[in-house]
C-alpha cells in the first residue's frame, strides 16, 4: 500500500512514519518546505494554500491525514485545507482517507475542537471513502499543561477535569489498523487505559520529579469548566491502549528526578 501522510513531521507523524514501513507500506510524507530524511519520499505541499497537493496525493492508494494547527491559521489548515485535502484525493481516485482528530470535539466548548469537528464533517461529506480516528490527549501534551501551570512555582488547575493519556506509538498502532482494514464511513474512539483527574495527574508528576510544588486548585468556570470535570476529553470506547501515566513518567524521568 502506498500511504501519503500528512503532519508527517509533529508528534504523531514522527512515530507513524517508521511504523507504516515496518508494515510494509510505502510512504509519501508531507511537509511544507523540500526535505530529504532517512530515506523516505518527502513532497512540498501547503494545505493554506492548496499548492502541492495535486503532486502529493497521485498514485497514493491511502492518505493518513494528521496535519493540523492549534495555533493560528487553524480554520486555514484545519477545515478550508482539509477540504483541499479530500477535493484533491478525490480527483486523484485515492481509495481511504483516514482523519485523525481528538475525543472530545463534539463535547467540549473549545474553538480548536470546533475546527476539528468541521474538519470531521469535510471528510465525511467528500466523495473519498474515509475513516476517522478520535484520540483522546498524548501523555507528552498533559506534561506540558503541567509544566507551563507549574511555571510560577504552585501547579495551578482544576483538580477535577478528567483525562485519560494515551501513548502515540499505540495510537500509530491503530491507524495502521485502521489502513489495513479500509474503509469505515464511521467516527472511531481511542483511548488511554486509566481516566485521571488533574490532582492524581499532578501528583504522580510531582513524585516522578521529586517535587514538592503545591497544587493550587483554580476551577475553570463556565461550560467549558462542567465539560472538562464531566469527562469531555474521555471515553468508554473499547478495546484501549495498555501504555499508563505512570508509564510515561517512568520513561521521562526514570530514578533520576527532576528533568
Amino acid at each position: 500500500m502506498r500511504v501519503l501522510v500528512t503532519g508527517a513531521s509533529g508528534r504523531l507523524g514522527r512515530v507513524v512514519l517508521p511504523r507504516l514501513r515496518d508494515e510494509g507500506c510505502t510512504v509519501r510524507a508531507v511537509s511544507r518546505h523540500p526535505r530529504e530524511a532517512d530515506g523516505m519520499e518527502w513532497v512540498a505541499a501547503d494545505l493554506a494554500t492548496g499548492e502541492g497537493l495535486a503532486g502529493a496525493v497521485a498514485g497514493v492508494d491511502a492518505v493518513l491525514h494528521l496535519a493540523s494547527s492549534p495555533s493560528g491559521r487553524t480554520h486555514q489548515i484545519d477545515v478550508l485545507g482539509t477540504r483541499r485535502l479530500v477535493v484533491a484525493a478525490g480527483h486523484a481516485g485515492v481509495g481511504h482517507l483516514v482523519y485523525v482528530s481528538i475525543v472530545g470535539v463534539d463535547r467540549v466548548p473549545f474553538g480548536y475542537y470546533r475546527h476539528k469537528l468541521a474538519a470531521e464533517q469535510v471528510t465525511a461529506a467528500g466523495s473519498v471513502p474515509w475513516s476517522i480516528l478520535r484520540a483522546t490527549q498524548f501523555p507528552e501534551f498533559l506534561e506540558e499543561l503541567l509544566r507551563t501551570s507549574s511555571r510560577l512555582g504552585p501547579v495551578v488547575g482544576d483538580r477535577a477535569v478528567l483525562a485519560q493519556p494515551i501513548d502515540p506509538g499505540e495510537v500509530a498502532a491503530r491507524l495502521t489498523v485502521m489502513l489495513a482494514a479500509g474503509p469505515s464511513h464511521r467516527i472511531e474512539e481511542f483511548g488511554g487505559p486509566e481516566v485521571l483527574r488533574f490532582d492524581e495527574a499532578v501528583r504522580a508528576w510531582r513524585a516522578a520529579r521529586r517535587s514538592h510544588r503545591p497544587l493550587l486548585p483554580v476551577r475553570i468556570p463556565g461550560r467549558l469548566g462542567r465539560a472538562l470535570r464531566s469527562g469531555g476529553l474521555t471515553t468508554t470506547a473499547t478495546p484501549t491502549g495498555t501504555r499508563t501515566w505512570a508509564d510515561h513518567l517512568a520513561d521521562t524521568y526514570g530514578g533520576t528526578g527532576r528533568k
